[in-house]
């Protein structure tokens, strides 16, 4: 009988995984996940007191017999003497980074573009879009081929919604980015996704439409699911973006 090579499924158990803004929301819902799949986790955000207790709540998921080592370490994208430090921590692991959550940003209160103050437009540009460059900058000289880099933008990156003009404009260019990167990184065979949840039922709500009907977005569960079965697919094959929107169509 001809013999059968044995094909073996796609694992995350043993990899590392870094995500900023990673003490809720999105964030935290996709450290959890990967925590289930037994990934290794570097987790960051700028609520030091928020990111240990996740992760003493991570810590408690990890799959049993499984050896899961989680790193909290503040950061604020805005700067890069804090993203030098926390890579200084990635470097002494001695381990390539194999999965980049870029999920690190923020909303802003709804303003017209006369009223809105620059000092709002500056913080959000500096968090969506000059943090996600300085993080994966960064990030790149300890990936290797086989990573993956998974770039959290939102619908917001392909459509327009007034009021939002800092938000919009971050998310645009940061979609222009990540399709840059994409076609940097293909030769290394580093994988990028871009991903454009619509409305998910987060805190950034608080600041973007305090009123919006949070029963009817996606939880961030669902979106966490999406990109862990993004990460789980074959080497050879890539969703380059990702387009998620609530059954209902509010976005």
């Amino acid at each position: 009988m001809p013999s059968r090579k044995l094909t073996l499924e796609p694992t995350l158990a043993g990899r590392l995984a870094l995500i900023t803004g990673a003490n809720r929301g999105i964030g935290l819902a996709i450290a959890r996940a990967l925590a289930l799949k037994g990934c290794n986790l570097i987790i960051t955000g700028r609520d030091e007191r928020a990111l240990a207790k996740t992760r003493i709540d991570l810590e408690k998921l990890q799959p049993r017999k499984s050896n899961l080592h989680i790193l909290a370490q503040s950061c604020d994208v805005r700067s890069p003497d804090s993203i030098d430090y926390l890579f200084a921590l990635v470097r002494g692991l001695h381990k390539p980074l194999d999965i980049l959550i870029n999920n690190a940003g923020m909303g802003h209160p709804n303003r017209t573009v006369s009223e809105l103050p620059y000092p709002t437009w500056m913080e959000v540009i500096d968090t969506n879009l000059n943090g996600l460059f300085l993080v994966t900058q960064a990030a790149l000289a300890v990936m290797k081929r086989g990573s993956t880099i998974v770039n959290n933008l939102s619908v917001a990156a392909e459509h327009v919604f007034s009021g939002s003009a800092a938000y919009n404009a971050s998310k645009h260019g940061a979609l222009g980015f990540t399709n840059t990167l994409r076609e940097e990184l293909r030769p290394k065979g580093i994988r990028v996704i871009a991903l454009l949840p619509g409305a998910t039922d987060t805190a950034i709500w608080n600041t973007l439409w305090p009123k919006a009907p949070r029963r009817k977005m996606m939880s961030a569960e669902t979106v966490a699911q999406v990109v862990v079965d993004a990460l789980l697919l074959p080497g050879n094959t890539t969703a380059e973006k990702i387009v998620l929107r609530p059954s209902i169509g509010v976005l």
